[in-house]
C-alpha cells in the first residue's frame, strides 16, 4: 500500500471519498467538472501534488467510460465531425505545458473564466449566444484553443469544451460523448506526463485507485439523472456548472 494512504488521516480520507463522489455524480448529470471539484476540494485538504496524482485515474477512466457509453461507433462518428477542435485543443495542451512556468496562471485563469463565466450567465438569464454555420472555423479555433491552453496549465479542459458544443447547440448526448473523448485524450497524455514527473508513483497511485470507487459510483448515478433530463433541462444544468466553473477560474486567477 502506497505511503499516502498509510499516512492520511481517516477523516481526511473520508472527506476525500465524498469529494471525489460529488464530481464523479456532477461529471455523470452534466458531463464534465470533475477536475474542477476535485482539484479545488482536494486541494484543500492535501498538499497540490497528492491532490493531482489523486484525480488523474478517476479523471482518465471515468472520460473512458462516458466516451463509450453508446458504443465505440457512435464516439468515433463524434471524433470525426469534431476533429479539428480535438487536434487543435490537444496540440495547444501540449505547446502550453511546456512553458507553464514561464507564464503567470493567474492571467490565463482571468482570461479565460472571465468570458467563460459572463457567456454562462448570459445564456442562463435567456440571452442565446450561437456560433453561425460560417462562423463555425473560427470558433473552433478559438475554443480549441482556450481548452488546449487551460488544460495545459491545468488540467481542466472543461469550460471552453462546453462553452463550444453549447455555441453550436449541439445535441445532448453528442455533447457528452464528445467532452469525454476530449477529456480522455487529453487525460491520457497528462497521465503518461505525469509518470515522467513523478507525481504518479508508488506512493501515490495507491491512492489515486482508490479514489476510482467513489468517482465511478458518483458518475453512475450521474448519468441516471441525466438520462431523465430533457434538452432544455440538460442545458441548464450545464450551464448552471459552467458558471460555477468560470467563476472559480476568476477566484484561482484573483483570490488565491
Amino acid at each position: 500500500m502506497g505511503a499516502v494512504l498509510e499516512t492520511l488521516p481517516l477523516t481526511i480520507l473520508a472527506a476525500s471519498l465524498a469529494i471525489t463522489f460529488l464530481g464523479g455524480f456532477v461529471k455523470g448529470t452534466v458531463g464534465f467538472a470533475l477536475p474542477l471539484i476535485m482539484i479545488s476540494g482536494l486541494s484543500a485538504i492535501l498538499p497540490p501534488q497528492i491532490a493531482l496524482a489523486a484525480l488523474l485515474l478517476p479523471a482518465l477512466l471515468t472520460n473512458m467510460w462516458q466516451a463509450l457509453r453508446q458504443g465505440l461507433g457512435p464516439a468515433l462518428g463524434s471524433l470525426q465531425a469534431h476533429w479539428p477542435f480535438v487536434l487543435i485543443g490537444l496540440g495547444v495542451m501540449v505547446a502550453s505545458a511546456q512553458v507553464v512556468l514561464a507564464v503567470p496562471q493567474w492571467a490565463f485563469f482571468a482570461i479565460i473564466g472571465i468570458p467563460v463565466a459572463i457567456y454562462s450567465a448570459l445564456q442562463l438569464i435567456g440571452v442565446p449566444i450561437r456560433v453561425p454555420a460560417h462562423r463555425r472555423g473560427l470558433a473552433t479555433v478559438l475554443f480549441g484553443t482556450l481548452a488546449g491552453v487551460l488544460g495545459g496549465f491545468s488540467a481542466v479542459f472543461g469550460p471552453p469544451t462546453v462553452a463550444y458544443l453549447v455555441s453550436l447547440d449541439t445535441e445532448k448526448q453528442e455533447t457528452v460523448r464528445l467532452q469525454g473523448l476530449m477529456f480522455f485524450l487529453g487525460n491520457l497524455i497528462l497521465f503518461g506526463a505525469h509518470l515522467r514527473s513523478g507525481v504518479l508513483n508508488a506512493d501515490t497511485i495507491p491512492f489515486s485507485v482508490l479514489m476510482l470507487l467513489p468517482a465511478f459510483a458518483g458518475l453512475w448515478l450521474g448519468f441516471k439523472l441525466q438520462d431523465r433530463l430533457d434538452r432544455s433541462q440538460f442545458l441548464r444544468a450545464t450551464l448552471f456548472v459552467l458558471l460555477i466553473a468560470g467563476l472559480n477560474l476568476v477566484r484561482r486567477a484573483f483570490f488565491v
